[in-house]
Protein backbone atom coordinates (compact mmCIF):
# COMPACT_ATOMS: atom_id res chain seq x y z
CA UNK A 1 0.00 0.00 0.00
CA UNK A 2 1.39 3.47 -0.95
CA UNK A 3 0.52 6.76 -1.19
CA UNK A 4 0.82 8.56 -4.65
CA UNK A 5 4.39 9.80 -3.37
CA UNK A 6 5.85 7.69 -0.56
CA UNK A 7 5.64 3.85 0.87
CA UNK A 8 3.34 4.01 3.96
CA UNK A 9 4.22 0.08 4.43
CA UNK A 10 1.57 -2.44 5.31
CA UNK A 11 -2.10 -0.71 5.51
CA UNK A 12 -4.66 -1.26 8.14
CA UNK A 13 -5.96 -4.02 7.87
CA UNK A 14 -9.70 -3.82 6.84
CA UNK A 15 -11.67 -0.78 5.05
CA UNK A 16 -15.80 -0.45 3.76
CA UNK A 17 -17.13 -0.69 0.37
CA UNK A 18 -20.88 1.61 1.04
CA UNK A 19 -22.33 3.50 -1.28
CA UNK A 20 -24.87 6.50 -0.55
CA UNK A 21 -28.11 6.28 -2.89
CA UNK A 22 -30.33 9.52 -3.14
CA UNK A 23 -34.07 9.07 -2.78
CA UNK A 24 -36.23 7.96 -5.27
CA UNK A 25 -32.90 7.56 -7.53
CA UNK A 26 -33.14 11.36 -8.13
CA UNK A 27 -30.98 12.57 -10.66
CA UNK A 28 -28.96 14.94 -8.45
CA UNK A 29 -25.74 15.26 -9.48
CA UNK A 30 -26.09 16.97 -13.30
CA UNK A 31 -24.90 19.89 -12.05
CA UNK A 32 -21.08 20.70 -11.28
CA UNK A 33 -22.10 22.84 -8.58
CA UNK A 34 -23.80 19.79 -6.55
CA UNK A 35 -21.09 17.41 -7.43
CA UNK A 36 -18.32 20.22 -5.63
CA UNK A 37 -20.52 19.99 -2.74
CA UNK A 38 -19.77 16.18 -2.55
CA UNK A 39 -16.00 16.66 -3.51
CA UNK A 40 -15.24 19.38 -0.70
CA UNK A 41 -17.24 17.37 2.46
CA UNK A 42 -15.22 14.35 1.19
CA UNK A 43 -11.78 16.02 1.52
CA UNK A 44 -13.26 17.93 4.71
CA UNK A 45 -13.85 14.40 5.84
CA UNK A 46 -10.21 13.24 4.79
CA UNK A 47 -8.60 15.85 6.87
CA UNK A 48 -10.89 16.99 9.45
CA UNK A 49 -12.46 13.25 10.52
CA UNK A 50 -9.12 11.23 9.54
CA UNK A 51 -11.23 9.51 7.33
CA UNK A 52 -9.28 7.95 4.53
CA UNK A 53 -10.89 7.54 1.14
CA UNK A 54 -8.77 4.36 -1.02
CA UNK A 55 -11.35 4.97 -3.99
CA UNK A 56 -15.18 6.99 -4.91
CA UNK A 57 -17.30 7.45 -7.42
CA UNK A 58 -20.06 10.38 -8.11
CA UNK A 59 -22.43 9.45 -10.17
CA UNK A 60 -26.08 11.21 -10.83
CA UNK A 61 -27.61 9.48 -8.04
CA UNK A 62 -25.18 7.76 -6.04
CA UNK A 63 -21.73 7.71 -4.34
CA UNK A 64 -20.07 5.04 -3.99
CA UNK A 65 -16.91 4.81 -1.87
CA UNK A 66 -14.25 2.52 -0.54
CA UNK A 67 -12.81 3.64 2.77
CA UNK A 68 -12.34 3.81 6.74
CA UNK A 69 -12.54 5.51 9.88
CA UNK A 70 -8.99 5.55 11.36
CA UNK A 71 -10.16 4.00 15.25
CA UNK A 72 -12.27 1.40 12.29
CA UNK A 73 -15.71 2.27 14.26
CA UNK A 74 -16.34 5.93 13.54
CA UNK A 75 -17.94 4.82 9.81
CA UNK A 76 -21.35 5.26 11.12
CA UNK A 77 -20.68 8.70 12.58
CA UNK A 78 -18.94 9.56 9.56
CA UNK A 79 -21.64 8.42 7.19
CA UNK A 80 -24.50 10.74 9.23
CA UNK A 81 -22.29 14.02 9.71
CA UNK A 82 -21.58 13.60 5.96
CA UNK A 83 -25.05 12.86 4.52
CA UNK A 84 -26.58 16.11 7.23
CA UNK A 85 -23.65 18.15 5.47
CA UNK A 86 -24.28 17.53 2.07
CA UNK A 87 -28.10 17.34 2.89
CA UNK A 88 -27.77 20.87 3.54
CA UNK A 89 -25.67 22.25 1.28
CA UNK A 90 -27.37 20.96 -1.93
CA UNK A 91 -30.73 21.92 -0.33
CA UNK A 92 -29.02 25.39 -0.18
CA UNK A 93 -27.69 24.80 -3.74
CA UNK A 94 -31.11 23.92 -5.42
CA UNK A 95 -32.98 26.97 -3.61
CA UNK A 96 -29.95 29.39 -5.57
CA UNK A 97 -29.06 27.36 -8.44
CA UNK A 98 -31.74 28.31 -11.97
CA UNK A 99 -32.51 24.29 -12.08
CA UNK A 100 -35.35 23.88 -13.83
CA UNK A 101 -36.37 20.93 -11.73
CA UNK A 102 -36.12 22.69 -8.66
CA UNK A 103 -40.00 22.61 -7.23
CA UNK A 104 -40.05 18.88 -8.35
CA UNK A 105 -36.44 17.66 -6.55
CA UNK A 106 -37.95 18.81 -3.28
CA UNK A 107 -41.50 17.92 -3.27
CA UNK A 108 -39.76 14.39 -3.99
CA UNK A 109 -37.47 15.27 -0.97
CA UNK A 110 -40.49 16.26 1.42
CA UNK A 111 -42.22 13.06 0.58
CA UNK A 112 -39.25 11.21 1.04
CA UNK A 113 -39.00 12.34 4.59
CA UNK A 114 -42.75 12.44 5.48
CA UNK A 115 -42.78 8.48 4.88
CA UNK A 116 -39.67 7.96 6.89
CA UNK A 117 -41.30 10.07 9.54
CA UNK A 118 -38.38 12.00 9.84
CA UNK A 119 -37.94 15.30 11.49
CA UNK A 120 -36.19 16.82 9.01
CA UNK A 121 -38.49 18.37 6.02
CA UNK A 122 -36.02 17.06 3.59
CA UNK A 123 -34.77 13.73 2.98
CA UNK A 124 -32.15 13.59 -0.14
CA UNK A 125 -29.92 10.01 1.21
CA UNK A 126 -31.49 7.00 1.83
CA UNK A 127 -30.62 5.93 4.76
CA UNK A 128 -29.36 2.57 4.46
CA UNK A 129 -25.96 1.98 3.24
CA UNK A 130 -25.16 -1.46 4.08
CA UNK A 131 -21.15 -1.31 4.59
CA UNK A 132 -19.33 -4.36 3.16
CA UNK A 133 -15.99 -5.33 4.99
CA UNK A 134 -13.52 -6.16 3.04
CA UNK A 135 -9.77 -7.29 5.07
CA UNK A 136 -7.00 -5.87 3.18
CA UNK A 137 -5.59 -9.54 3.06
CA UNK A 138 -8.61 -10.56 0.21
CA UNK A 139 -6.53 -8.33 -2.48
CA UNK A 140 -7.89 -10.05 -5.31
CA UNK A 141 -11.69 -8.94 -3.63
CA UNK A 142 -9.88 -5.61 -2.55
CA UNK A 143 -8.97 -4.88 -6.40
CA UNK A 144 -11.83 -5.97 -8.20
CA UNK A 145 -14.31 -3.60 -6.09
CA UNK A 146 -11.91 -0.50 -6.67
CA UNK A 147 -12.26 -1.81 -10.48
CA UNK A 148 -15.96 -1.90 -10.29
CA UNK A 149 -16.12 1.88 -8.39
CA UNK A 150 -14.22 3.05 -11.49
CA UNK A 151 -15.96 1.24 -13.89
CA UNK A 152 -19.42 2.83 -13.26
CA UNK A 153 -19.25 5.41 -15.78
CA UNK A 154 -18.24 3.33 -18.66
CA UNK A 155 -21.33 1.28 -17.55
CA UNK A 156 -23.30 4.08 -17.97
CA UNK A 157 -22.05 5.59 -21.52
CA UNK A 158 -20.44 8.45 -20.05
CA UNK A 159 -17.00 7.97 -20.60
CA UNK A 160 -14.59 5.72 -22.37
CA UNK A 161 -12.25 5.61 -20.32
CA UNK A 162 -12.43 5.49 -16.17
CA UNK A 163 -9.55 7.86 -16.02
CA UNK A 164 -11.40 10.66 -18.40
CA UNK A 165 -14.45 10.56 -15.48
CA UNK A 166 -13.41 13.83 -12.99
CA UNK A 167 -15.50 12.84 -10.14
CA UNK A 168 -13.65 9.58 -9.23
CA UNK A 169 -10.31 8.29 -8.07
CA UNK A 170 -9.84 6.83 -11.34
CA UNK A 171 -7.59 9.34 -12.06
CA UNK A 172 -5.72 8.61 -9.20
CA UNK A 173 -4.85 5.35 -9.71
CA UNK A 174 -3.35 5.82 -13.13
CA UNK A 175 -1.17 8.45 -11.69
CA UNK A 176 -2.51 12.19 -12.01
CA UNK A 177 -4.53 13.94 -9.98
CA UNK A 178 -8.17 14.07 -8.95
CA UNK A 179 -9.94 15.98 -6.94
CA UNK A 180 -10.77 14.06 -3.51
CA UNK A 181 -7.48 13.30 -1.20
CA UNK A 182 -7.87 9.59 -1.88
CA UNK A 183 -4.55 7.19 -0.80
CA UNK A 184 -3.94 5.17 -3.49
CA UNK A 185 -3.55 1.26 -3.35
CA UNK A 186 -0.79 -0.13 -4.94
CA UNK A 187 -1.82 -3.92 -5.15
CA UNK A 188 1.33 -5.24 -6.90
CA UNK A 189 3.21 -3.68 -3.54
CA UNK A 190 0.65 -4.89 -1.13
CA UNK A 191 0.57 -8.51 -2.38
CA UNK A 192 4.62 -8.32 -1.88
CA UNK A 193 4.37 -7.08 2.03
CA UNK A 194 1.51 -9.61 2.63
CA UNK A 195 3.84 -12.52 1.12
CA UNK A 196 7.02 -11.21 3.12
CA UNK A 197 4.84 -11.50 6.20
CA UNK A 198 3.75 -14.71 5.83
CA UNK A 199 -0.10 -13.75 5.39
Amino acid sequence: MINKNKDQGLPQHDCSYLTFNVVDWIDVFIRPTYKQIIVEALNHCITAKKFTVYAWCLMTNHLHLLARAQDGSGLAMIEKEFKRYTTTKILEAIDIEPDLRRSWMLQRFESCSLSLKKIEKFQLWQTCTNPAYIDFKQVYKLQERVLYIHENPIRDGIVDSPEHYLYSSAADYAGKQGPVKVQVINFESLRMSLLKNGS
